[in-house]
Parts: structure tokens; sequence; C-alpha cells
């Protein structure tokens, strides 16, 4: 059963070593995510699972280990699974296996990949899934909103995007669960707004449990929409 979820955005630059010069500017951004791990571990968990974006669906229960030397940084981390390595994680499970170990984080830990293009119906399966795993389950779901805030963006600019984050930032701050199931995955594709995936995977670990929810991070630094969120 789903006890606990900490939403978190998956951008390299969240590693101040990958950042460099512009570490600072992210810190809030850290301090939101390191906070709604906190309330993650303290919820009970007896197992963890990282949800976020790969090119091809796969779950991870032996370990796995990933690193940011594609970003220029000789820096490596592993999932907390009993020091195993296992295979080599997706870039946003990389910056999910970060967040875990700075914030120290010891518990069982489970990885699942999921294409950003996967039906919203597959994703809420998957989810109920992941949440019967365990007697008490924590996700930390791992997604950027929509790259399209500004001409700088990498998506450059798209006049829908602002409304489509205000849309999600609401659902994670409500745990609104029909709302984050009925994002659209086209227009989300279009946004490139890779989060919709996994968000729907927790929608459908959600469904049938009373949960609260706090929007702990709303902003769109670089032109991309950032949210932490934590479900209890």
């Amino acid at each position: 059963m789903l006890v606990a979820a900490a939403v978190c955005p998956s951008p390299p630059l969240l590693v101040p070593e990958v950042a460099a010069g512009a570490a600072a500017e992210l810190e809030p951004l850290r301090a939101a995510c390191a906070e709604a791990i906190a309330e993650l571990v303290a919820a009970g968990p007896e197992l963890v699972v990282v949800v976020g974006t790969g090119p091809e669906p796969e779950v991870w229960t032996e370990g796995g280990a990933g690193s940011f030397r594609r970003y220029g940084v000789a820096l490596a981390v592993r999932l907390p699974s009993g020091g195993v390595d296992g295979p080599e994680l997706t870039p946003a499970l990389t910056v999910g296996a970060w967040l875990l170990d700075r914030a120290g984080v010891a518990l069982p830990t489970h990885a699942c990949a999921v294409p950003a293009d996967s039906p919203a119906e597959r994703m809420a399966g998957l989810g109920k899934g992941l949440a019967g795993l365990a007697d008490r389950v924590g996700l930390l779901v791992m997604g950027d909103g929509s790259a399209c805030r500004s001409v700088k963006a990498p998506g450059y600019f798209d006049e829908r995007a602002e409304d489509y984050d205000a849309a999600v930032a609401r659902a994670l701050g409500s745990a609104d669960l029909a709302a984050l199931a009925g994002l659209d995955a086209g227009l989300g594709a279009e946004l490139q707004a890779d989060g919709r995936a996994p968000w729907q995977v927790l929608a459908g670990a959600a469904e049938g449990t009373a949960l609260r929810a706090r929007l702990g991070y709303q902003d769109a630094p670089y032109g991309v929409g950032y949210f932490v969120a934590s479900w209890r």
C-alpha cells in the first residue's frame, strides 16, 4: 500500500557539481526536495520505489547505478539496496538516486523506468502494481513540467505551457488523482513535460488511498516547470 510519496524534478543541475557556478540558483529547489524526501522517510515505508522516465520500461529490484560523467562530472551514485550496483540507471533515476544518497536514505529501494509516451491507463496499472510490492510503499516520483515557458527554454516558448504547469501544480498540491490521470499525453509531449507518465504512475498507486498533499515548490527556472510535492 502506498503510504507516502515525494514528487521532485529531475534536472542534472540539481547536483551542485554539475551546476558548478550556477549551483546557488537552485538551492531553494534542493532544499524543497530534501524536505519532501524527509517527509517520505518519516512516513515509515519499508520499501521506496523511484519512478522516472527512460527509453524502455524496466524495474530494478536488485540495485542500480548511474553517473554524471555525461555532464563532465566524475560522480557516481547507486540505489541504497544492499551494496549491489545492478544495471545502469536512466538520467532521471540517477538524479533520484542522488537525492536519496544526499538524504542518507538506507531503506530497500527499487527503481522503475517508464517511457515518456506511455499511455495513461498503462501507467495507472503500473502504479497499482508498485503500491502492492510491500505493506508500506513510498514513491519518489521524478519528472519535470513543460520545457516551453520562455524563449530560452529547451522547447522555446509555447503559450499553453503556463496553464499546463498551473494545472499540474494544482493536482500535485491537492492529490487530485483524476486530474493527474487525465493529463493529455499528446499535449505533454508537445510541451516536453516528461513528468506526465511518472505522475500518472503516482495517481495509479494512490488510487483508493486517502492522502494529504502539500506543494513545496513551484517555479520555472531556465523556462522549465519544476514542482516539489509531498503526499502522506
